[in-house]
Protein backbone atom coordinates (compact mmCIF):
# COMPACT_ATOMS: atom_id res chain seq x y z
CA UNK A 1 0.00 0.00 0.00
CA UNK A 2 1.13 3.41 -0.66
CA UNK A 3 0.71 6.89 1.13
CA UNK A 4 0.40 10.46 0.22
CA UNK A 5 2.66 12.07 1.91
CA UNK A 6 1.91 15.69 1.93
CA UNK A 7 5.08 17.42 1.91
CA UNK A 8 5.71 16.09 -1.30
CA UNK A 9 2.75 17.56 -2.64
CA UNK A 10 3.70 21.61 -1.09
CA UNK A 11 7.12 20.43 -2.93
CA UNK A 12 5.47 19.74 -6.09
CA UNK A 13 2.18 22.22 -6.10
CA UNK A 14 0.12 19.54 -7.35
CA UNK A 15 -3.13 18.64 -4.98
CA UNK A 16 -4.05 15.31 -3.70
CA UNK A 17 -6.93 14.07 -5.31
CA UNK A 18 -9.42 12.09 -3.29
CA UNK A 19 -12.85 10.15 -4.57
CA UNK A 20 -15.82 9.76 -2.57
CA UNK A 21 -18.23 7.18 -2.90
CA UNK A 22 -21.47 9.66 -2.22
CA UNK A 23 -22.25 12.70 -2.36
CA UNK A 24 -24.36 13.86 0.32
CA UNK A 25 -23.37 16.02 3.18
CA UNK A 26 -21.04 14.12 5.03
CA UNK A 27 -19.03 14.04 1.65
CA UNK A 28 -19.87 17.76 1.25
CA UNK A 29 -17.93 18.47 4.90
CA UNK A 30 -15.36 16.08 3.88
CA UNK A 31 -14.55 18.35 1.51
CA UNK A 32 -15.09 21.52 2.80
CA UNK A 33 -12.45 19.84 5.55
CA UNK A 34 -9.64 19.13 3.01
CA UNK A 35 -9.96 22.23 0.26
CA UNK A 36 -8.00 24.63 2.74
CA UNK A 37 -5.00 21.49 2.61
CA UNK A 38 -5.02 21.50 -1.08
CA UNK A 39 -7.07 18.44 -1.84
CA UNK A 40 -9.54 18.01 -4.82
CA UNK A 41 -12.72 15.94 -4.94
CA UNK A 42 -14.47 13.26 -7.04
CA UNK A 43 -17.80 12.11 -5.92
CA UNK A 44 -19.86 9.45 -7.47
CA UNK A 45 -23.51 9.61 -6.82
CA UNK A 46 -26.71 8.46 -8.51
CA UNK A 47 -28.48 12.07 -7.39
CA UNK A 48 -27.42 14.75 -9.95
CA UNK A 49 -28.48 17.27 -7.39
CA UNK A 50 -26.58 15.71 -4.15
CA UNK A 51 -24.91 18.25 -1.64
CA UNK A 52 -21.53 17.34 -2.48
CA UNK A 53 -22.20 18.79 -6.27
CA UNK A 54 -20.87 22.37 -5.31
CA UNK A 55 -17.65 21.14 -3.50
CA UNK A 56 -15.87 18.92 -6.32
CA UNK A 57 -16.34 17.35 -9.81
CA UNK A 58 -19.30 14.81 -9.51
CA UNK A 59 -19.56 11.70 -11.55
CA UNK A 60 -23.77 11.02 -11.73
CA UNK A 61 -24.36 7.10 -12.11
CA UNK A 62 -25.19 4.52 -10.21
CA UNK A 63 -22.81 2.60 -7.86
CA UNK A 64 -22.93 -0.53 -9.81
CA UNK A 65 -21.69 1.42 -13.21
CA UNK A 66 -18.45 -0.17 -13.94
CA UNK A 67 -17.81 2.29 -16.48
CA UNK A 68 -18.95 5.42 -13.88
CA UNK A 69 -16.18 3.59 -11.30
CA UNK A 70 -13.64 3.26 -14.08
CA UNK A 71 -13.98 7.18 -14.63
CA UNK A 72 -13.96 7.78 -10.90
CA UNK A 73 -11.08 6.22 -9.88
CA UNK A 74 -8.86 7.24 -12.65
CA UNK A 75 -5.94 9.52 -11.60
CA UNK A 76 -7.12 9.42 -7.47
CA UNK A 77 -4.30 9.36 -4.88
CA UNK A 78 -7.24 8.13 -2.12
CA UNK A 79 -10.53 6.77 -2.26
CA UNK A 80 -13.04 6.58 0.87
CA UNK A 81 -16.69 6.67 1.63
CA UNK A 82 -19.45 8.88 2.98
CA UNK A 83 -21.98 5.82 3.89
CA UNK A 84 -21.18 2.27 4.45
CA UNK A 85 -23.83 0.44 2.51
CA UNK A 86 -20.87 0.41 -0.47
CA UNK A 87 -21.62 -3.20 -2.17
CA UNK A 88 -18.51 -4.91 -1.48
CA UNK A 89 -17.93 -5.96 -4.97
CA UNK A 90 -17.67 -2.36 -5.75
CA UNK A 91 -15.34 -1.77 -2.93
CA UNK A 92 -13.07 -4.67 -4.30
CA UNK A 93 -13.18 -3.11 -8.09
CA UNK A 94 -12.27 0.33 -6.62
CA UNK A 95 -9.10 -1.27 -4.99
CA UNK A 96 -8.29 -2.87 -8.02
CA UNK A 97 -7.94 0.71 -9.72
CA UNK A 98 -6.82 3.02 -6.79
CA UNK A 99 -3.38 2.16 -4.45
CA UNK A 100 -5.24 3.39 -1.34
CA UNK A 101 -8.94 2.31 -0.46
CA UNK A 102 -10.07 3.58 2.80
CA UNK A 103 -11.95 2.46 5.21
CA UNK A 104 -10.88 -1.40 4.64
CA UNK A 105 -13.41 -3.88 2.90
CA UNK A 106 -13.30 -6.04 6.10
CA UNK A 107 -14.61 -2.75 7.89
CA UNK A 108 -17.31 -2.58 5.35
CA UNK A 109 -18.16 -6.07 5.44
CA UNK A 110 -18.47 -5.65 9.31
CA UNK A 111 -20.74 -2.95 9.67
CA UNK A 112 -22.96 -3.80 6.65
CA UNK A 113 -24.45 -6.91 8.79
CA UNK A 114 -26.16 -6.11 12.60
CA UNK A 115 -24.95 -9.63 13.32
CA UNK A 116 -21.38 -9.97 12.22
CA UNK A 117 -21.13 -6.37 13.83
CA UNK A 118 -22.70 -7.88 17.41
CA UNK A 119 -20.44 -11.01 17.27
CA UNK A 120 -17.23 -8.55 16.52
CA UNK A 121 -18.41 -6.51 19.85
CA UNK A 122 -18.23 -9.83 21.80
CA UNK A 123 -15.03 -10.98 20.03
CA UNK A 124 -13.07 -8.09 21.33
CA UNK A 125 -14.70 -7.60 24.43
CA UNK A 126 -17.56 -5.21 24.35
CA UNK A 127 -20.81 -6.34 25.80
CA UNK A 128 -23.89 -6.11 23.64
CA UNK A 129 -27.48 -6.54 24.65
CA UNK A 130 -29.11 -10.14 24.27
CA UNK A 131 -29.00 -10.78 20.51
CA UNK A 132 -30.22 -13.69 17.77
CA UNK A 133 -30.39 -13.87 14.28
CA UNK A 134 -34.23 -14.65 13.05
CA UNK A 135 -35.44 -15.35 9.32
CA UNK A 136 -38.92 -16.64 9.95
CA UNK A 137 -41.63 -15.75 12.36
CA UNK A 138 -41.62 -18.20 14.34
CA UNK A 139 -37.71 -18.21 15.00
CA UNK A 140 -38.14 -14.38 16.30
CA UNK A 141 -41.17 -16.02 18.44
CA UNK A 142 -38.63 -19.07 20.02
CA UNK A 143 -36.00 -16.54 20.22
CA UNK A 144 -38.61 -14.17 22.41
CA UNK A 145 -39.65 -16.69 24.39
CA UNK A 146 -36.66 -18.34 25.44
CA UNK A 147 -33.78 -15.67 25.52
CA UNK A 148 -34.54 -12.20 24.25
CA UNK A 149 -37.76 -11.35 26.14
CA UNK A 150 -39.59 -8.24 26.09
CA UNK A 151 -39.56 -4.94 25.08
CA UNK A 152 -37.02 -5.85 21.95
CA UNK A 153 -36.43 -4.65 18.90
CA UNK A 154 -36.64 -6.16 15.56
CA UNK A 155 -34.42 -5.06 13.06
CA UNK A 156 -32.66 -5.67 9.23
CA UNK A 157 -29.18 -7.08 9.32
CA UNK A 158 -28.57 -4.81 6.55
CA UNK A 159 -29.32 -1.15 5.48
CA UNK A 160 -31.79 0.82 7.54
CA UNK A 161 -30.85 4.20 9.42
CA UNK A 162 -32.64 6.78 11.54
CA UNK A 163 -35.25 4.73 13.09
CA UNK A 164 -35.93 2.51 9.41
CA UNK A 165 -35.69 -1.12 8.65
CA UNK A 166 -36.68 -1.48 12.71
CA UNK A 167 -39.73 -1.99 14.73
CA UNK A 168 -39.97 -2.47 18.61
CA UNK A 169 -41.84 -5.68 20.39
CA UNK A 170 -43.67 -5.01 23.66
CA UNK A 171 -45.12 -8.11 23.93
CA UNK A 172 -45.02 -11.57 21.98
CA UNK A 173 -48.39 -11.34 20.62
CA UNK A 174 -46.53 -8.87 18.15
CA UNK A 175 -44.12 -10.73 17.21
CA UNK A 176 -45.96 -11.40 13.87
CA UNK A 177 -47.25 -8.04 12.62
CA UNK A 178 -43.64 -6.46 13.42
CA UNK A 179 -42.12 -9.40 11.53
CA UNK A 180 -44.25 -9.02 8.23
CA UNK A 181 -43.20 -5.17 8.15
CA UNK A 182 -39.89 -5.95 8.77
CA UNK A 183 -38.85 -8.36 7.12
CA UNK A 184 -41.48 -7.57 4.41
CA UNK A 185 -42.24 -10.07 1.26
CA UNK A 186 -38.70 -11.03 1.00
CA UNK A 187 -38.59 -14.70 0.68
CA UNK A 188 -35.81 -15.57 2.78
CA UNK A 189 -35.53 -11.94 5.11
CA UNK A 190 -32.43 -11.34 7.10
CA UNK A 191 -33.11 -10.19 11.14
CA UNK A 192 -31.88 -9.62 14.24
CA UNK A 193 -33.55 -9.09 17.33
CA UNK A 194 -32.53 -7.38 20.09
CA UNK A 195 -33.38 -7.02 24.09
CA UNK A 196 -34.61 -3.63 24.51
CA UNK A 197 -32.42 -2.56 27.54
CA UNK A 198 -32.90 0.18 29.82
CA UNK A 199 -29.72 2.80 29.89
CA UNK A 200 -29.22 6.04 31.25
CA UNK A 201 -27.93 7.28 27.92
CA UNK A 202 -26.85 6.82 24.35
CA UNK A 203 -23.11 7.78 23.75
CA UNK A 204 -20.62 7.20 20.85
CA UNK A 205 -17.11 7.47 20.71
CA UNK A 206 -15.67 8.53 17.56
CA UNK A 207 -11.91 7.24 16.57
CA UNK A 208 -9.46 7.81 13.90
CA UNK A 209 -6.57 5.37 12.83
CA UNK A 210 -3.61 6.28 10.59
CA UNK A 211 -2.32 4.46 7.21
CA UNK A 212 0.17 1.94 8.18
CA UNK A 213 3.55 3.33 8.90
CA UNK A 214 1.58 6.79 9.50
CA UNK A 215 3.25 8.91 12.82
CA UNK A 216 2.46 8.23 16.13
CA UNK A 217 0.18 8.58 18.01
CA UNK A 218 -1.58 6.27 14.84
CA UNK A 219 -4.42 6.04 16.89
CA UNK A 220 -6.56 9.24 18.53
CA UNK A 221 -9.88 9.50 20.23
CA UNK A 222 -12.37 12.19 20.54
CA UNK A 223 -13.92 12.73 24.11
CA UNK A 224 -17.41 10.44 24.77
CA UNK A 225 -20.56 12.51 23.45
CA UNK A 226 -23.88 12.21 24.75
CA UNK A 227 -26.61 11.65 22.00
CA UNK A 228 -30.57 12.74 21.99
CA UNK A 229 -32.54 10.66 19.76
CA UNK A 230 -36.44 10.73 19.04
CA UNK A 231 -38.19 8.93 16.88
CA UNK A 232 -35.15 6.74 15.98
CA UNK A 233 -33.24 10.33 14.60
CA UNK A 234 -30.87 12.29 16.34
CA UNK A 235 -31.61 15.41 16.87
CA UNK A 236 -28.77 16.87 19.49
CA UNK A 237 -25.10 15.86 20.84
CA UNK A 238 -23.56 17.19 23.44
CA UNK A 239 -19.68 16.97 24.20
CA UNK A 240 -18.13 16.24 26.48
CA UNK A 241 -20.87 14.08 27.67
CA UNK A 242 -21.52 15.35 31.02
CA UNK A 243 -20.25 13.30 34.38
CA UNK A 244 -17.98 11.27 32.25
CA UNK A 245 -14.98 10.52 34.41
CA UNK A 246 -11.54 9.41 32.90
CA UNK A 247 -11.67 5.78 33.35
CA UNK A 248 -14.78 5.21 31.60
CA UNK A 249 -13.10 7.26 28.74
CA UNK A 250 -10.50 5.08 28.90
CA UNK A 251 -12.59 2.09 29.16
CA UNK A 252 -13.99 2.97 25.87
CA UNK A 253 -11.16 4.12 24.28
CA UNK A 254 -9.20 0.38 25.43
CA UNK A 255 -12.11 -1.23 23.70
CA UNK A 256 -12.18 0.72 20.83
CA UNK A 257 -8.38 0.04 19.95
CA UNK A 258 -9.63 -3.69 19.91
CA UNK A 259 -12.21 -3.46 17.05
CA UNK A 260 -9.94 -1.19 15.45
CA UNK A 261 -6.66 -3.29 15.64
CA UNK A 262 -9.37 -6.54 14.63
CA UNK A 263 -10.66 -4.21 11.37
CA UNK A 264 -7.23 -3.64 10.41
CA UNK A 265 -8.79 0.07 10.56
CA UNK A 266 -7.99 3.13 9.00
CA UNK A 267 -10.16 6.40 9.20
CA UNK A 268 -12.84 7.95 11.61
CA UNK A 269 -14.73 5.31 13.07
CA UNK A 270 -17.93 6.03 15.19
CA UNK A 271 -18.90 3.50 17.93
CA UNK A 272 -22.68 3.59 19.27
CA UNK A 273 -23.23 2.75 23.14
CA UNK A 274 -25.40 2.28 25.52
CA UNK A 275 -24.23 3.71 28.94
CA UNK A 276 -26.32 1.78 31.47
CA UNK A 277 -27.27 1.72 35.42
CA UNK A 278 -25.28 -1.04 36.39
CA UNK A 279 -21.76 -1.09 38.05
CA UNK A 280 -18.97 -3.04 38.07
CA UNK A 281 -17.33 -4.08 41.27
CA UNK A 282 -14.81 -0.45 41.09
CA UNK A 283 -18.26 1.54 40.14
CA UNK A 284 -17.90 2.36 36.99
CA UNK A 285 -20.71 2.63 34.79
CA UNK A 286 -21.19 -0.33 31.98
CA UNK A 287 -20.85 0.35 28.23
CA UNK A 288 -23.06 -1.82 25.95
CA UNK A 289 -22.15 -1.80 22.44
CA UNK A 290 -25.06 -0.34 20.08
CA UNK A 291 -23.66 -0.54 16.01
CA UNK A 292 -20.49 1.22 14.87
CA UNK A 293 -20.33 3.37 11.47
CA UNK A 294 -16.96 3.01 9.41
CA UNK A 295 -16.66 7.02 8.49
CA UNK A 296 -17.36 10.03 9.48
CA UNK A 297 -20.53 10.40 11.65
CA UNK A 298 -23.59 13.09 12.47
CA UNK A 299 -22.33 13.07 16.21
CA UNK A 300 -19.05 13.86 15.77
CA UNK A 301 -20.46 17.38 13.25
CA UNK A 302 -19.70 19.26 16.41
CA UNK A 303 -16.11 18.90 16.34
CA UNK A 304 -15.76 21.56 12.70
CA UNK A 305 -16.03 24.06 15.59
CA UNK A 306 -15.76 22.54 18.54
CA UNK A 307 -12.18 20.81 18.07
CA UNK A 308 -8.89 21.31 17.25
CA UNK A 309 -9.15 19.28 14.18
CA UNK A 310 -12.95 18.37 13.19
CA UNK A 311 -13.13 14.75 12.23
CA UNK A 312 -13.29 15.65 8.22
CA UNK A 313 -9.84 16.58 8.36
CA UNK A 314 -8.76 13.74 10.45
CA UNK A 315 -10.63 11.17 8.52
CA UNK A 316 -9.02 13.01 5.53
CA UNK A 317 -5.30 12.67 7.27
CA UNK A 318 -5.57 9.32 8.17
CA UNK A 319 -6.70 7.92 4.39
CA UNK A 320 -3.87 10.06 2.66
CA UNK A 321 -1.52 8.40 5.46
CA UNK A 322 -0.73 11.91 6.81
CA UNK A 323 -0.03 12.70 10.30
CA UNK A 324 -3.81 13.54 12.32
CA UNK A 325 -4.31 15.95 14.09
CA UNK A 326 -5.35 16.82 17.88
CA UNK A 327 -8.84 15.32 18.71
CA UNK A 328 -8.99 17.60 22.47
CA UNK A 329 -11.53 20.44 22.36
CA UNK A 330 -10.52 24.11 21.34
CA UNK A 331 -8.56 26.03 23.66
CA UNK A 332 -10.86 28.12 25.71
CA UNK A 333 -14.05 26.31 24.87
CA UNK A 334 -13.94 23.01 26.06
CA UNK A 335 -17.62 22.42 25.58
CA UNK A 336 -19.84 22.00 22.61
CA UNK A 337 -23.50 21.07 21.11
CA UNK A 338 -24.81 20.23 17.66
CA UNK A 339 -28.34 20.48 16.78
CA UNK A 340 -29.46 18.64 13.41
CA UNK A 341 -31.90 21.10 11.58
CA UNK A 342 -34.39 18.52 9.90
CA UNK A 343 -36.72 20.43 7.92
CA UNK A 344 -36.84 22.72 5.22
CA UNK A 345 -37.50 25.59 4.92
CA UNK A 346 -35.70 26.63 7.66
CA UNK A 347 -34.28 29.54 9.66
CA UNK A 348 -31.79 30.91 6.76
CA UNK A 349 -28.57 33.08 7.99
CA UNK A 350 -29.27 36.05 5.97
CA UNK A 351 -32.76 36.34 7.65
CA UNK A 352 -31.99 37.07 10.94
CA UNK A 353 -29.82 39.62 13.01
CA UNK A 354 -26.30 39.63 13.67
CA UNK A 355 -25.69 35.86 14.88
CA UNK A 356 -24.32 34.65 18.20
CA UNK A 357 -20.44 34.45 18.35
CA UNK A 358 -21.25 31.31 19.81
CA UNK A 359 -23.51 29.63 17.08
CA UNK A 360 -22.59 28.31 13.58
CA UNK A 361 -24.47 27.30 11.02
CA UNK A 362 -24.43 24.22 8.54
CA UNK A 363 -26.73 24.09 5.79
CA UNK A 364 -26.30 21.55 3.48
CA UNK A 365 -27.70 22.63 -0.04
CA UNK A 366 -30.50 20.09 0.08
CA UNK A 367 -33.26 20.16 -2.49
CA UNK A 368 -36.65 21.54 -0.80
CA UNK A 369 -38.87 18.48 -0.66
CA UNK A 370 -41.73 17.75 1.25
CA UNK A 371 -41.58 19.99 4.14
CA UNK A 372 -43.13 17.85 6.31
CA UNK A 373 -40.81 15.26 5.56
CA UNK A 374 -38.02 15.07 8.47
CA UNK A 375 -34.53 15.04 6.50
CA UNK A 376 -30.88 15.96 8.05
CA UNK A 377 -31.01 19.48 5.54
CA UNK A 378 -28.41 21.22 8.67
CA UNK A 379 -26.91 21.95 11.37
CA UNK A 380 -25.88 24.41 14.43
CA UNK A 381 -22.80 23.78 16.19
CA UNK A 382 -22.83 25.72 20.09
CA UNK A 383 -19.43 26.39 21.77
CA UNK A 384 -18.70 27.47 25.11
CA UNK A 385 -16.56 28.13 28.15
CA UNK A 386 -18.28 26.02 30.25
CA UNK A 387 -20.76 23.59 30.79
CA UNK A 388 -23.65 25.89 32.85
CA UNK A 389 -23.41 28.33 29.36
CA UNK A 390 -23.77 25.76 27.06
CA UNK A 391 -26.82 24.61 29.03
CA UNK A 392 -27.92 28.10 28.61
CA UNK A 393 -26.81 28.62 25.15
CA UNK A 394 -28.14 25.49 23.66
CA UNK A 395 -31.84 26.19 25.27
CA UNK A 396 -31.13 30.24 23.42
CA UNK A 397 -30.63 27.99 20.42
CA UNK A 398 -33.55 25.73 20.04
CA UNK A 399 -36.35 28.93 21.05
CA UNK A 400 -34.67 30.43 18.26
CA UNK A 401 -34.85 28.00 15.77
CA UNK A 402 -37.99 26.73 16.46
CA UNK A 403 -36.81 22.97 18.06
CA UNK A 404 -38.78 21.64 20.62
CA UNK A 405 -37.46 17.82 20.28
Amino acid sequence: MTTVRAQDFLRSGVSARVGVLGGGQLGRMLALAGIPLGIRFRFLDPDPDSPAKDAGELIVAPYTDEDALRRFAQDLDAITYEFENVPASVAAYLASHCPVVFPPARALEVCQDRLLEKQLFKKVGLDTPPFAAVNSASELRESIASTIGTPCVLKTRRMGYDGKGQAVIRDLAQAEEAFARVGGSAPSPSLIVESFVPFLRELSLICVRGAPGSPEPRTRFYPLVENHHAGGVLRRSIAPATGVPASLQSRAERLAQRLLDEMDYVGVLTIELFETEDKDEGGLATLLGNEMAPRVHNSGHWTIEGSATSQFENHLRAVLGWPTGSTLMREGLPHAAMLNLLRAPLPHPADGGEPPVWMHTHLYAKGHRDPAQERKVGHVTIVSPSASALGARLDHARKSLGLND
